[in-house]
This record gives C-alpha cells, sequence and structure tokens, in this order.
C-alpha cells in the first residue's frame, strides 16, 4: 500500500505567557530580568505516525491532548519544532471554519480564492463552481460579502469548496459540530462517499458514535503523546473507560 501521510518522531511546544503581578513584574526587572515569565506547553511529543492510502482515521482525546495540533501539522498550517511530516498528493480539508476566506469579498470570490489556496485551478473551480453552491445551498447570497453569512452559510461554503477540490487526503476537525442537523447529515454522507471512493480520511470529533460509522482505525491521544492506536471500535472503548 502507498502511504499517505507519515509523521516521524515530531515534537511542538507553545510558549504560555501568563500575566504577573507589577511587584512580580518588578522583581524580576531587578534581577536583570533571569527566569521566565512565561511556561512551556508540549504540545506534542515525539508523535509518530504512518496512514495508508485509502485510511479512514479518528484521532480521539480530551481537548489539549494534542488532536487538533497533529492535524493542523499535517495540513501543513503548523511546522514542527523537530521531526517531519510528509503527505502524498493533494491535502484539502476543515481545520478552522473559513480558513482562508475574506470577509469583505463575496462568496463567489472566496468560492475562487479558497479554491485556489487549496490547490484547483481557475479551470477546476470553473467546471465545479455550480456544483459547489448547489451543495452549499447559498444560492442568492453567493454575491453578498461573507462577513454577512451566518456561521451556518459560511460553514456549508467552505466544507462544499473543499469536497469539491477531489482532495487525495481529507481533513475535518469538529466543525461538523456548526451547522443544522440537514447540512451535518450531508456532510457526513460526502464524507462517507470520499473514503468510499478511497480517499484518505483524518477526522477530529468528540462524537464517538459518528467517527465509529465513518473511521475503521482510531488513534487516542493523551498529553500531547499517541497512547493506543488499533480498530476504532476499541480506541472509543479505551477512550470512554479513560473519561
Amino acid at each position: 500500500m502507498t502511504t499517505a501521510i507519515e509523521v516521524k518522531t515530531v515534537n511542538k511546544e507553545f510558549v504560555l505567557r501568563h500575566t504577573r503581578s507589577i511587584k512580580e513584574a518588578l522583581v524580576w526587572l531587578i534581577r536583570g530580568r533571569k527566569g521566565d515569565l512565561s511556561e512551556k506547553f508540549h504540545a506534542l511529543k515525539d508523535v509518530s505516525l504512518d496512514v495508508q492510502q485509502g485510511e479512514t482515521v479518528a484521532l480521539l482525546g480530551f481537548n489539549g491532548s494534542g488532536k487538533s495540533t497533529l492535524l493542523k501539522h499535517i495540513s501543513g498550517v503548523m511546522i514542527p519544532d523537530s521531526g517531519t511530516v510528509q503527505t502524498r498528493g493533494r491535502v484539502a480539508g476543515l481545520i478552522e471554519v473559513g480558513a482562508g476566506f475574506h470577509h469583505d469579498l463575496s462568496g463567489r470570490d472566496n468560492v475562487y480564492l479558497n479554491g485556489a489556496i487549496l490547490g484547483m485551478t481557475e479551470t477546476e473551480i470553473d467546471e465545479r463552481f455550480d456544483s459547489i453552491i448547489e451543495f452549499a445551498e447559498i444560492g442568492q447570497f453567493i454575491d453578498t460579502e461573507v462577513k454577512f453569512y451566518s456561521s451556518g452559510m459560511y460553514l456549508r461554503l467552505a466544507f462544499s469548496v473543499a469536497v469539491h477540490t477531489d482532495p487525495e487526503v481529507f481533513l475535518v476537525d469538529e466543525i461538523l459540530a456548526v451547522g443544522d442537523e440537514p447540512f451535518q447529515r450531508k456532510c457526513i454522507a460526502k464524507i462517507k462517499e470520499l473514503a468510499a471512493d478511497g480517499k484518505t480520511l483524518v477526522v477530529v470529533s468528540h462524537d464517538l458514535d459518528l467517527v465509529a460509522k465513518i473511521c475503521e482505525r482510531g488513534v487516542l491521544m493523551d498529553h500531547g503523546q499517541v497512547i493506543f492506536d488499533g480498530p476504532i471500535d476499541d480506541a472509543v472503548d479505551q477512550f470512554r473507560q479513560n473519561s
């Protein structure tokens, strides 16, 4: 099988800056700025993960476990402090709702902008434009500036552009929790269709019943480390036991 995603010993730290009292700040200055007024959060610790082409994988874990950070590394939104992340083929998805959208542009302009960011040519966008709008159910609002869109409209258009890029690797982070139930069902059906077509899928979600239906493999994370990697039902069971 062909490897679609290869994550090798990835580490990522974030600096957390805390508000200190005036007294603490003065002591820090008097000491010649010795000591650190901030602390580091180790978001990913030596994470390694291989995902084969056509696999459907759920990243599970509590808030702060590192799953969304890992997904952002796979998407290329974040760069590791050390280690490597490699992907094969076009990568698309929804890491943050409307990332890549410009508030002052119309829905139409944002389809072309976001499509280009996700690697589509202008010709490809032209060919798929009507289908994108139909799926998003935007209708007459396509030429309205997206700053006037509801969160549901924003989500529908962002999701529609992403799935129409025909990606080899599709990433989804919790955003199915946004939007109305009929559209959620439509999104889930589209994601299942991508999986059935042999696309590689990586999902972050707290909806365990949903990921059990969509994904075959589960990767459970805790404090920036992978603590379980195996069949989705086993991963869900272990996550529930840790809850």
